[in-house]
């Protein structure tokens, strides 16, 4: 397994967890805090607000880091040193083929 695969696989679950971790939260100061604002559950309500907002900027920022070293350790098919395009400008020119016997030469446009 390359390590491209490695980061793919790891930037995948980290945008799960993200998407499941913003999901949870409501826009509105709602969300998993409203659901159990009747019961104190481990601290309350507002810790578990910032359990969420801390833990979407740290998913996020790995997700961050994870795509940045990702494009670090990619060497795909369309990398520089294999571009098909360099190829071509970096060929010797050759001379061009003189037009065929049969075909007569491009008329010159007439002047007005």
């Amino acid at each position: 397994m390359s390590t491209f695969s490695i980061f793919l696989v790891l930037i995948t679950i980290v945008c799960f967890l993200l998407i499941v971790v913003i999901m949870v939260q409501n826009p509105k100061g709602g969300g998993l805090s409203s659901t159990i604002s009747g019961t104190q559950m481990l601290g309350g309500v507002q810790k578990t607000t910032d359990f969420l907002d801390k833990s979407t900027w740290t998913l996020a920022t790995i997700l961050i880091a994870l795509i940045l070293l990702s494009s670090l350790s990619f060497t795909g098919s369309l990398s520089d040193t294999e571009s098909k395009l360099i190829e071509k400008t970096e060929a010797p020119a050759t001379t061009p083929a003189a037009p065929a016997q049969g075909t007569p030469a491009p008329a010159a446009p007439a002047a007005k």
